[in-house]
């Protein structure tokens, strides 16, 4: 990874990021919140933050079952293609907003890159141990409460609506929450409220996005052949297309990361302020990149 973060030193300094960017940006595709906890090894609070920043942008392991669910459902022969788009977009869409950010920034004085290169060796066991016993005790004292959390009160809204308890969930608080976010997801072909109800719970974790919209419309499996052609029979009854699916997949790309990642930022960054723009941020950027894609899709 040294020798990595050497080699695009001189690549991602084009656009404003230090070589060592480059470890975290990579750790993202398999979860954000270890990639926003390796922006430690970067040596200024500028390149911490920007990195910080573009990594979310990275399609985590989590976003994975959105993707298959949905290219599986609506493209079929070009499921893979659907799929891998979006890793494409992801990394377009960091790289284009570091730039912006580096063209917009008044002192762009650089720090050369000293990094020691080691010498290759095999790994020793105990030492790697210790490394994952303590990197996995972190998550699980900072990020794994953080989850457990947010799970109790998106339970909580689910299940529980003005009258009490509740056995449909289109009676619950999430519903009428669900059903005030409709104006706003319309636009960008997302004017469902079960779909804004999965969109909320996504943000415990982004592959509750597919067990929630198993539970809203009613479906057993809905990762079986049986399921997928059950749920494209409901959303096309509603006038659900490609463009819609792939709006929808855009959106989850780029809109707020899970809590665990937020709650991760906020410890590495010590600024709520910081943290809180950054969610506001990602949610305009995946309306406006979802609207665009629907709207021009639509057109087409």
């Amino acid at each position: 990874m040294a020798r990595v973060a050497f080699v695009m030193d001189k690549l991602l300094r084009k656009i404003g990021l230090s070589g060592r960017s480059f470890v975290p940006m990579l750790i993202g595709f398999g979860c954000t919140v270890p990639a926003v906890m390796a922006s430690r090894a970067l040596a200024t609070e500028r390149d911490r933050r920007r990195t910080i920043l573009i990594t979310p942008f990275m399609s985590c392991s989590a976003r994975l079952p959105i993707y298959v669910l949905f290219s599986e459902m609506f493209f079929k022969e070009h499921a893979m293609l659907a799929a891998y788009s979006l890793y494409v977009i992801g990394l377009i869409v960091a790289i284009t907003i570091a730039f912006i950010l580096h063209k917009r920034e008044k002192n762009k004085d650089e720090d050369t890159l000293l990094i020691e290169l080691p010498e290759y060796k095999i790994p020793n066991l105990r030492t790697v141990a210790i490394y994952v016993w303590e990197k996995v005790k972190d998550y699980l004292t900072k990020a794994g409460t953080t989850i457990f959390l947010a799970s109790i009160i998106l339970w909580f809204v689910m299940n529980v609506g003005p009258t009490g308890f509740i056995t449909n969930v289109a009676d619950s608080f999430a519903a009428k929450f669900g059903q005030i976010l409709v104006p706003v997801l319309k636009p960008v072909g997302l004017g469902s409220w079960q779909i804004a109800v999965a969109l909320i719970s996504g943000i415990s974790a982004k592959e509750v996005v597919v067990s929630s919209m198993s539970v809203l419309y009613g479906i057993t499996n809905i990762n079986s052949a049986a399921g997928m052609a059950e749920l494209s029979g409901i959303l096309g009854g509603t006038g659900f297309t490609a463009v819609n699916a792939y709006a929808l997949m855009v959106f989850c790309l780029l809109y707020t990361p899970c809590i665990a990642t937020i709650a991760t930022i906020k410890r590495e960054t010590q600024s709520w302020k910081w943290t809180l723009g950054m969610v506001v941020f990602q949610l305009v950027l995946a309306w406006m990149a979802a609207f665009v894609v629907f709207q021009i899709g639509s057109r087409l």
